[in-house]
């Protein structure tokens, strides 16, 4: 076999993996939106669910969700950009250094209901936040931790020496050089961490069961006070997740339209994180225009 043959071989090997990636995720998306689209309406994602009854929708699932993922965000994006910026930047190469990054991957493998019994012993029982939201984005803190920081630390390895060395060339102290054009050029990096890990956080359900629980009082969307009760705001609330809710929907068996609701509840869960992908990515884009003159 001749080298060229060889190459057109290994190309035709490769596109055969791939195209079968494509097939599978084509047909699990595929399969989650024909069957889900149907049964999704605006009165689906706008009313309240109930438990007794059909026709529930999943209003107070779906901005739970988005709020989770909101607050776990703002929670673990400073923590994890610190401590990669630490490992990438500051830390020398020893035994230390290869503990920590040795404890992240151990972490990141961790199984998720581990994690919740973690947060649910810590945050529930040992802080007294009880079943909450607060419960719930500390425990995806946890868990989203490892991956991000992994991410966005291979984001920062990845920005070429040359740019750090104009930095310092320029008088920039490590820190600005750091902060003005390392963190910038990585910025492409540290939006597929985000987007990741958030579409971790949207499909956890393991880890909120045993921390933010289910729904179990009615949320006002017009009250602005995050202190009171029955504020959407308020994050010492239960709240019960999209992905929580396709669980309990499925597992109790009360509402007799569960496999609709379950099925809708499916698909707009798939199509929350796609327009979170694309939006962050969008958003992202133009940030990185922004800060590095790039077109």
């Amino acid at each position: 076999m001749t080298e060229h043959q060889k190459d057109r071989f290994a190309t035709g090997v490769i596109y055969f993996l791939v195209g079968i990636v494509v097939i599978l995720l084509a047909g699990i998306l595929g399969n989650i939106l024909i069957n889900g689209l149907p049964h999704l309406s605006w009165h689906f994602l706008t009313s309240e669910s109930s438990d007794f009854q059909a026709g529930g929708g999943v209003r107070d699932q779906l901005f739970n969700s988005v709020y989770l993922l909101i607050l776990t965000t703002i929670i673990s994006l400073p923590i994890a950009l610190g401590a990669a910026i630490y490992l990438s930047e500051y830390a020398r190469d020893n035994w230390i250094t290869h503990l920590i990054r040795s404890t992240i991957e151990i972490l990141s493998s961790l199984p998720s209901i581990v994690v919740g019994l973690f947060g649910y012993l810590l945050f529930v029982v040992q802080f007294g936040f009880g079943f909450s939201i607060l419960s719930g984005a500390l425990a995806l803190t946890f868990f989203n931790l490892p991956i991000l920081t992994s991410n966005i630390e291979e984001s920062l390895k990845g920005v070429s020496a040359t740019q750090r060395e104009a930095g310092l060339a320029l008088g920039l102290s490590n820190w600005k050089t750091i902060r003005g054009i390392v963190v910038p050029a990585a910025l492409p990096g540290i939006i597929t961490g985000v987007v990741l890990s958030g579409g971790r956080i949207f499909g956890e359900a393991a880890t909120l069961i045993y921390t933010a629980g289910q729904s179990g009082s009615l949320v006002d969307y017009h009250n602005w006070n995050p202190l009171s009760p029955t504020s959407f705001l308020n994050v010492m609330r239960p709240a019960e997740t999209l992905a929580v809710h396709i669980w309990k929907v499925n597992t109790e068996g009360i509402i007799s339209d569960a496999t609709a609701v379950s099925a809708a509840t499916g698909a707009l869960l798939v199509l929350v994180v796609i327009i979170f992908n694309l939006s962050a990515r969008y958003f992202g884009n133009k940030l990185y225009q922004k800060l590095t003159a790039a077109k």
